[in-house]
């Protein structure tokens, strides 16, 4: 596969990301074992970038993917995240950034991860209690001892990114981006003046782009823990509107001989070397399918057809998690 740069960190373009294996989506944590067979085969097909969070569960996603790269350590760039976990008493879905909190955060992390460093360790969210030089000099301290290698943001805005830089290299900025969520294509140009990679999380707009969920049966069908549930793009008439950007990607999938998950992937790809998307699987047949995205070849009519493509209908989250992210 090949390859990305995020700052001075070099990834295989495609990686993978892990949280859907316990968290989040419809049958999340029902089979580790396949979840296991998943990430063994990642890596088996050059997969670098293997992508997970302490709030993921809480905390059994890096336990899964702790007990798959037993043996198999060494051949990943191992990405995970702090800031959605209080640990001082609020607990999940909390923000702190706190540096007294980034410090037992990162230990547990490691401990679950089975490893004694982190290569990739992002902030999950913006703490507004806290201020992001606060931040990033706790992280530059776990740098210089050995515990992460690289930092990384999520979710953040032009101005924090930029005042979390001065204080530290930031190496990487995961947000979500895709054929449907395109406001990362205005942070792009600074990411670029400073040489910092883009990690686009929901590349495949939550399986919507792949044509995979057609009806609002489909949607009732959905675990009420899949929270895709309350996402306004997957509720009344936002769904069916937004159906014509999935036949569209369709039609281009068809004239390429690929499938719709591939053509969004490929789309992505040719936003530059510096972009390293991680969809997320449980599935062996899944990473294959996502992986082969890095062979597809788009030609500039499809790339044309596929940057004019209508905005969806309704936010790419709910209130509560909109809340979160930095605009």
């Amino acid at each position: 596969m090949r390859i990305a740069k995020l700052g001075e960190l070099e990834v295989a373009r495609i990686g993978l990301g892990a949280m859907g294996m316990s968290h989040g989506y419809t049958g999340a944590g029902a089979d580790d074992a396949e979840s296991i067979r998943t990430i063994h085969r990642a890596v088996d097909l050059g997969v670098t970038l293997i992508d997970t969070a302490e709030i993921y569960g809480p905390f059994t996603n890096e336990e899964l993917v702790g007990q798959a790269l037993k043996g198999r350590r060494d051949k990943v760039v191992l990405a995970t995240k702090f800031g959605l976990v209080s640990h001082g008493g609020d607990g999940p879905w909390n923000l702190d950034s706190s540096p007294d909190n980034i410090r037992t955060a990162v230990d547990g992390s490691l401990k679950r991860l089975g490893t004694d460093h982190i290569d990739l360790y992002y902030q999950h969210r913006v703490d507004p209690e806290t201020p992001i030089e606060d931040t990033m000099g706790a992280l530059a301290g776990l740098v210089e001892q050995g515990k992460i290698r690289y930092v990384g943001l999520s979710e953040a805005w032009i101005g924090t990114i930029r005042r979390a830089h001065a204080v530290h290299p930031v190496t990487a900025l995961q947000s979500e981006y895709s054929l449907w969520t395109r406001d990362q294509e205005q942070v792009l140009p600074v990411l670029r003046e400073l040489g910092i990679g883009l990690v686009p999380y929901s590349p495949l707009g939550h399986g919507f782009l792949t044509g995979a969920l057609r009806t609002p049966a489909d949607i009732e069908k959905l675990d009420d823990s899949d929270f895709r549930k309350t996402n306004p793009r997957f509720t009344g008439e936002n769904f069916r509107r937004n159906l014509r950007l999935a036949d569209r990607v369709q039609e281009i999938a068809d004239q390429v001989g690929a499938t719709p998950a591939q053509v969004a992937l490929a789309w992505l790809l040719t936003r530059g070397d510096d972009i390293a998307p991680i969809p997320g699987t449980k599935r062996v047949s899944r990473v294959e399918e996502n992986t082969a995205a890095d062979g597809i070849t788009l030609t500039p009519e499809q790339i044309a057809a596929l940057d004019a493509l209508p905005a969806p209908e309704g936010g790419h989250h709910n209130d509560d998690q909109m809340r979160m992210i930095e605009r």
